[in-house]
């Protein structure tokens, strides 16, 4: 998709996907808080979704500003001796606001998501469904099989998943996200292999390119990144090629990571797109995107991203940013309520390149 095309000139229909909750997902500042890997809280290596035992107690016992006792019963996600269960729902109510049309606000059900696992062979073999249920009807995101080796250094997996590229944001309508077309929001049916040793975490993936459709031409996507992670900073790369448009190849190549500061966590990725599937000789971008965290107190986190496209490196004067402020407030277990506020700026005769967008969230999870 073309960065032209991006979410600033559709938020009407994009905004519940602003900044998603960190239990639906992964949340790469809580990662580099806790110096750990996405698999330490994930089933899935590469973050996102269904959270281990691991992930289940943390975020009921250190991610909350107050834990409601519950003596020994503790929500670990299993459900019985080989079956895992959790979830997400989102409902918030949000203000837009674009120069010289109406002002749109309401309430939406964003999404309910279940997720289920199976441990068929405990430790080796994990079966795994990631299934939206709401709004609308049933939409898998990801199906896929995993086999670890005996040390869990490496595994291979198979089926529906999440491409391997750069940082695993909420966010689906970040700009690095949009531009390089790799998402939540865009999983794809192939093969990963990863490796995951000491400091090192490794994947490559190759699929159909056809973002979960069946395949259209010979040609395939690979996916591949690798990252170098310490208990305060992380640094990692990522590349992308898609050949399965028949009109032309997309290449992607970024640059991510973080570095803890005391109470703050900041985020970094830098990614080049060259896009020949759109023809006139193809379209060049570059995408940016700097985050902060700042963990005020227990359960309350302040977040502020910078954003930064050139959707087309030959046009001068084309560059989009954005500038979003968020208040994240998870008063007990399985509960978070946000605040926030994404300012826009681009084109100026493009006044949807102008929004403004306000929102309050509320998230449950389990």
């Amino acid at each position: 998709m073309s960065a032209r095309l991006a979410p600033l000139a559709c938020f009407s229909l994009a905004f519940g996907w602003l900044l998603a909750a960190a239990s639906a997902h992964a949340e790469p500042y809580l990662a580099l808080t806790q110096g750990a890997k996405c698999s330490q809280c994930h089933v899935n290596p590469t973050g996102g979704g269904l959270r281990n035992a691991f992930g289940d107690v943390f975020a009921q016992t250190q991610l909350p500003a107050r834990h409601i006792d519950t003596g020994t019963d503790i929500w670990a996600g299993q459900i019985a001796r080989f079956l895992a269960l959790g979830g997400d729902l989102r409902f918030d109510g949000s203000v837009q606001h674009v120069p010289h049309t109406r002002t749109l606000d309401g309430f939406q059900m964003q999404q309910t998501r279940v997720y289920l696992a199976a441990s068929v062979i405990p430790d080796r073999l994990l079966v795994y469904v990631d299934e939206q249920v709401a709004p609308g009807g049933a939409l898998n995101r990801e199906a896929w099989g995993m086999l670890w080796s005996a040390d869990h250094s490496w595994y291979l997996k198979g089926g529906q998943m999440y491409l391997p590229f750069g940082l695993r944001l909420q966010d689906q309508t970040a700009l690095v996200r949009q531009a390089s077309g790799i998402s939540m929001a865009t999983p794809d049916q192939g093969v990963e292999v990863g490796w995951l040793k000491r400091h090192w975490d490794g994947q490559l993936a190759v699929s159909n390119g056809t973002a979960g459709g069946a395949a259209t031409t010979s040609g395939k996507q690979t996916s591949a990144q690798l990252a170098f992670v310490e208990p305060s900073w992380r640094l990692g790369a990522a590349v992308n090629y898609n050949g399965a448009a028949a009109e032309g190849s997309r290449r992607a190549a970024g640059v991510f990571g973080g570095l803890k500061t005391g109470p703050v966590v900041w985020l970094g990725e830098a990614d080049l797109i060259d896009d020949r599937s759109l023809g006139n000789g193809g379209v060049k971008m570059l995408a940016t995107l700097a985050e902060g965290d700042w963990a005020i107190a227990r359960g309350h986190n302040l977040k502020i991203t910078a954003e930064y496209l050139d959707p087309n490196r030959r046009v001068p004067h084309d560059q989009q940013t954005r500038w979003s402020l968020l208040y994240e407030l998870t008063p007990v277990q399985f509960v978070q309520l946000r605040a926030g506020v994404r300012y826009s700026d681009g084109i100026p005769q493009l006044a949807s390149e102008h929004t403004r967008l306000y929102f309050l969230e509320l998230h449950g999870f389990f």
